[in-house]
């Protein structure tokens, strides 16, 4: 028989435990409506809205670039590009095959496509084609309907009116690549480059990349289910980047770089008032445009293969022996450390040798030069005098006090394409080598050679010293900053300077290297100078073998060298200029230098003339 109250209880308690389930079924759900209109109301409207609402990004217009007097070194130029939606193409190889016919596109241009096309994202327009002529662009308008997904945009790419003669200054833009990318995400502005393609790989333009870039803009537009634009709701404007001026003078570089004539070497001019570099040339160069729509495996391969290696830049990376240019700097530390005074006098056969050992250090002039003191030793560039002011002095007073004139050290430009030269010491060595100093190699210093190297910038922002009589400006090539409103000149950044144990040695230097400009190229100048050369050996001569650069490869002869500063009494120029085996300093980069030196400072006289 049926217990038809036990069924009944169970019945009701089963009843009650569905109702309670039904209830609390019930409340989440009135909890998740709850949820979804009132408290993610305005997220979930903003989605719906994004469902129609398309933003795209403005990319700023990247600031200019001018001279000292506002000639322009970077500007930009409105381009057409073939764009690719690659999701909104079937058959890629087809299309490009089919569009070749109508757009000529060459190997490189569809291997470069296809290559990038593997770490695009594929809803994002790719560029196919850049550099498009208005032909070109009139004859695919005609035929885009053939294309889906395929478009020409409108944009402004960078562009370098002066070619080559700046490459080295201004760097150049190139496209964004994936270590780019890491490192703008890295600092946290790649949303800045929403809308950009490229950004500055060297020079200036790496260095100022935050003040010329900008900030992008964008415009919200509406969209249908298929994507098309409806109408456009709202449009904020990107903000251009900052214009700058350097201190370069255009006719200045232009006239170093019609010096060098393409040869090997580096000619570096600066106003020793204020540090502001004047001109920078580094030969050979190339041309920074190519690299802006993306340079072709081709011409880069040259480019990075070319024994004359034209992508260094000479002028901050090039590392030269001084040679005999530092010699006033030798004869200051002799004076200031009492090693020598300003009558000592040495006697020059044509050759020294450290006492006790047999071996000659040969002075270029094989019969000597006499009796000789700082002044005649300097303006004859005695060999012997500073072997003998090396022996006395030592490495280690030598490498301290060379120091203090920034040898050995990045000078602090503002690019970041620099060496620091070396300006050898006892540890260094040690380090290096893992060899001890011998007194050999302190000979050697003593005419700038052995393990002693110096970058064009790094000696002539030395020799701003001696023309300063010690003071000293940090190097730099950013003059004056423009934005909407007003132009703002850039800081100077003086240096603590070079006190020495008697300021007059600093007079006596400069008498020294006065009389051996007029003894020299600038005998007839019509405005005082003060210079001295030298000559750097590429390779060693054996103690009784002769040189003779007719006998040996073009690589292995001599550097010629030159520094020099005009007009003594308040100097406004200095230049040092390296020119690659060009041999004999006075006799090579002399000319060029007085030349140099005559472009600029008669350059109002000239103006004058023509003038009349």
């Amino acid at each position: 028989m049926h217990n038809h109250a036990a069924e009944a209880s169970l019945f009701k308690r089963r009843a009650l435990f569905t109702f309670v389930c039904v209830l609390l079924l019930i409340g989440v759900l009135i909890g998740n409506l709850y949820h979804l209109q009132v408290t993610d109301y305005n997220d979930y409207t903003t989605r719906s809205n994004d469902n129609r609402i398309r933003v795209i990004p403005i990319a700023p217009s990247r600031g200019l670039i001018y001279d000292r007097t506002g000639k322009m070194l970077a500007e930009n130029q409105p381009f057409y590009s073939l764009d690719v939606v690659p999701e909104r193409v079937k058959d890629m190889p087809a299309m490009l095959d089919e569009l070749n016919k109508i757009v000529p596109i060459t190997d490189d241009e569809r291997e470069d496509f296809l290559e990038a096309l593997k770490f695009h994202r594929r809803f994002k327009p790719l560029t196919l084609k850049s550099r498009l002529t208005e032909e070109q662009v009139a004859e695919f308008s005609v035929n885009q309907f053939k294309f889906d997904g395929v478009s020409v945009e409108a944009g402004l790419d960078r562009f370098y009116p002066q070619g080559m003669l700046l490459t080295h200054v201004l760097g150049y833009v190139a496209r964004i690549n994936n270590r780019d990318r890491a490192s703008l995400e890295k600092a946290g502005v790649w949303s800045d480059y929403a809308a950009t393609n490229n950004m500055g790989k060297q020079g200036i333009e790496k260095f100022y990349e935050e003040l010329l870039h900008g900030k992008p803009g964008h415009m919200e537009e509406e969209v249908n289910n298929l994507g098309r634009h409806i109408r456009t709701l709202k449009v904020e404007a990107p903000e251009p980047g900052q214009d700058i001026y350097l201190t370069i003078d255009l006719a200045l570089q232009k006239k170093a770089v019609e010096l060098l004539g393409g040869r090997r070497g580096s000619i570096v001019a600066i106003d020793p008032r204020d540090g502001g570099i004047l001109a920078m040339v580094s030969s050979p160069s190339y041309d920074p445009n190519q690299f802006v729509h993306g340079i072709t495996s081709k011409n880069y391969s040259e480019l990075l293969n070319s024994p004359d290696r034209p992508l260094i830049n000479r002028a901050t990376q090039g590392q030269y022996a001084p040679a005999s240019t530092i010699k006033p700097f030798m004869a200051l530390m002799g004076l200031d450390d009492k090693v020598v005074t300003e009558k000592t006098r040495v006697w020059d056969p044509g050759f020294w040798q450290i006492p006790g050992v047999d071996r000659k250090y040969r002075d270029w002039k094989r019969w000597g030069h006499g009796w000789v003191d700082v002044y005649s030793a300097i303006v004859n560039s005695c060999d012997t005098y500073f072997y003998e002011l090396a022996y006395k002095s030592g490495i280690d007073r030598i490498s301290a006090f060379m120091g203090q004139f920034g040898f050995g050290q990045n000078t602090g430009v503002d690019i970041f394409e620099e060496s620091s030269g070396n300006m050898p010491s006892r540890d260094w060595k040690k380090l290096k080598y893992n060899q001890p100093w011998y007194i050999g190699d302190t000979i050697s210093i003593g005419i700038g050679q052995g393990y002693w190297t110096t970058t064009p910038l790094q000696l002539a922002s030395a020799v701003t010293m001696l023309a300063n009589k010690g003071q000293h400006f940090t190097p730099h090539l950013l003059k004056s900053i423009k934005d909407t409103t007003s132009k703002i000149d850039t800081p100077i950044d003086p240096q603590p300077p070079l006190i020495l144990n008697e300021q007059r040695h600093w007079d006596v230097i400069a008498e020294a290297m006065r009389q051996t400009a007029v003894h020299s190229r600038f005998k007839d100048a019509p405005y005082t100078a003060a210079m001295k050369t030298g000559t750097a050996q590429v390779f060693s001569v054996a103690e009784d073998e002769k040189y003779d650069a007719d006998t040996i490869d073009e690589k292995l002869r001599d550097n010629a060298l030159i520094v020099a500063y005009a007009p003594f009494e308040h100097p406004k120029i200095v230049i040092a200029m390296v020119l690659e085996n060009a041999g004999w300093g006075g006799a090579n980069a002399g000319p060029l230098a007085r030349e140099l030196l005559d472009s600029y400072m008669l350059r109002d006289q000239w103006e004058l003339t023509d003038a009349r």
